[in-house]
């Protein structure tokens, strides 16, 4: 029993050395020791500030990447709808102007079917009046070779010129 029950002489040596230690780690290590947790803890508090700040940065660099995506998105609407305006555009001046064309090429090409066929209706003209000319001709001097068929043929014109 006696390692069970405390011999005063070790509790009072007990009680110095713990007050001597309890006095030197004050002294000495109690205030770096503090210091350190405490800078440690400064330092906790300042990462955790800076990644607060950072994420709510990050927040905003997103917030703004989605405006300027959004802007672009929208930028990119206006341009493609520009450039459908303008192909649409281009291929009606195209018909326009393929359809005044073909209208034009239409038109000279009348111009050309009346000039030839006014051009062959007086070449027609033309050799119908030589035919009869020289159909006319060809009768004359059968008529007038018989004097007296052309007599009686003088004859006749000139009745019909009196009945007249």
């Amino acid at each position: 029993m006696g390692l069970v029950t405390p011999n005063p002489g070790t509790l009072i040596w007990m009680v110095i050395i713990f007050g001597l230690v309890l006095f030197i780690l004050r002294k000495f290590a109690w205030k770096p020791i503090l210091n350190v947790l405490k800078e440690r803890e400064e330092s906790i508090a300042n990462a955790l500030n800076s990644a607060e700040e950072a994420k709510k940065e990050v927040a905003g660099l997103i917030a703004g990447n989605e405006k300027i995506i959004a802007e672009a998105r929208r930028e990119r609407d206006i341009i493609m709808k520009e450039a459908i305006e303008l192909k649409e555009k281009i291929i009606a001046e195209a018909k326009e102007k393929a359809g005044q064309e073909a209208q034009k090429s239409i038109e000279n090409a009348r111009q050309q079917i009346l000039a030839e066929k006014a051009a062959a209706i007086s070449d027609i003209k033309k050799q119908v009046a030589n035919l009869s000319v020289m159909i006319a001709e060809k009768l004359l001097k059968k008529e007038l070779a018989n004097k007296a068929k052309h007599e009686k043929m003088l004859e006749g014109l000139v009745d019909d010129m009196k009945l007249n």
